[in-house]
């Protein structure tokens, strides 16, 4: 009663393939969105405590305001730098 045909294993291997498939690119992709947002926030996180520490230290008056903190929130390191740079060249922010 309960004959299964070659042909009825092989779609249920390749089904149970795909799935296995789906499954693995599910968390591949998730890894790497997840590894991202990390390195977003962290390069944030620098960035804001590198003005903190600038402003102590050098006394340049970085103001934290919305756009500084979209810029170090974007481009991290490398957009403290430039606003240091601007602050120094006296451009208002």
């Amino acid at each position: 009663m309960l004959a299964l045909t070659l042909s009825r294993v092989f779609s249920y291997v390749v089904v149970l393939l795909a799935i296995c498939g789906l499954v693995l690119l599910v968390f591949k992709v998730g890894g790497l969105l997840l590894r991202i947002v990390f390195g977003i926030i962290i390069n944030s996180l620098l960035g804001l405590i590198s003005i903190v520490i600038l402003n102590a230290v050098f006394d340049l008056g970085i103001p934290i305001v919305t756009p500084v903190l979209v810029a170090v929130a974007v481009f991290g390191l490398p957009g403290v730098g430039t606003i240091a740079v601007l602050r120094l060249l006296h451009v208002p922010l």
